[in-house]
């Protein structure tokens, strides 16, 4: 019972920091939970996957596929606060804009959104949307759950495979990194959850999200010498648009 209760304290910090979602906060935190309870990120990839796939499956027969693949992203975006939206919009500002690693970190501290950040988020969103609107009523669903749940595991990838690139931030908490293994953790959760939702597709678009969150991952080193808390957010937003282009085309 106590390890069950240490881990339920881990996934209740992870939906805390992922999501909007109401959890009962916990009294003085150890300093190093939030970097502990990366191993249940795509569980709370799951979670948000869920909440989108139901939205698409009651508004489909009333509204067609287009409509409810735009209700299904707007309630995933509202489950985490449009926290991976921001962070994606930050980063192509900062990347696109700043000619130095300092230039580049500045700018993605300013909350205002450029030009670079408006492109990323049309085609975050915009790519989404017209994949999920490709398929059937439960094909839809699955390919939530599992985009979902594999975009958040290339989060605890980039916390595993780089520094982080700042001394303070919203990331600050997850910098001192996961251990290897709750990488593999993280890995095996993900693959259960993509193919119990998507069958072999989901190992398909495991791979898509591996390859393009890589190149951000290795982007960001190549920039800022490390991730930053909006990093982690560009990371998973690229990563599930990979991965539900690849399940869009494979299922339907």
């Amino acid at each position: 019972m106590t390890f069950l209760r240490h881990e339920l304290t881990l996934l209740l910090a992870a939906v805390m920091f992922l999501t909007r979602l109401p959890v009962p906060a916990q009294a003085d935190p150890p300093d190093d939970q939030l970097a502990r309870a990366a191993r249940h990120f795509p569980v709370v990839g799951l979670i948000v996957g869920l909440i989108a796939g139901l939205v698409w499956l009651i508004a489909l027969p009333f509204f067609g596929a287009s409509v409810a693949a735009g209700l299904a992203i707007a309630s995933g975006v509202l489950t985490t606060g449009a926290l991976h939206e921001d962070g994606l919009a930050d980063t192509c500002d900062g990347l696109g804009g700043g000619a130095t690693r300092e230039r580049a970190l500045e700018i993605m501290r300013d909350s205002r959104i450029g030009a670079y950040g408006a492109i990323g988020l049309i085609l975050s969103i915009g790519l989404r949307w017209a994949a999920l609107a490709m398929l059937s009523p439960w094909t839809g669903f699955a390919a939530l759950v599992a985009a979902h749940a594999i975009s958040r595991t290339m989060v605890v990838a980039t916390i595993a495979t780089a520094a982080y690139a700042r001394d303070d931030g919203t990331a600050r908490e997850v910098a001192d990194g996961v251990e290897g293994g709750e990488v593999a953790i993280t890995l095996i959760l993900c693959t259960f959850i993509a193919c119990v939702s998507a069958g072999w597709a989901g190992i398909y678009a495991l791979v898509a999200a591996v390859v393009a969150g890589g190149f951000v991952i290795a982007l960001l080193i190549r920039k800022l010498r490390g991730y930053t808390g909006d990093g982690l957010g560009a990371v998973e937003q690229v990563a599930e648009i990979a991965a539900i282009i690849t399940l869009a085309g494979a299922l339907s």
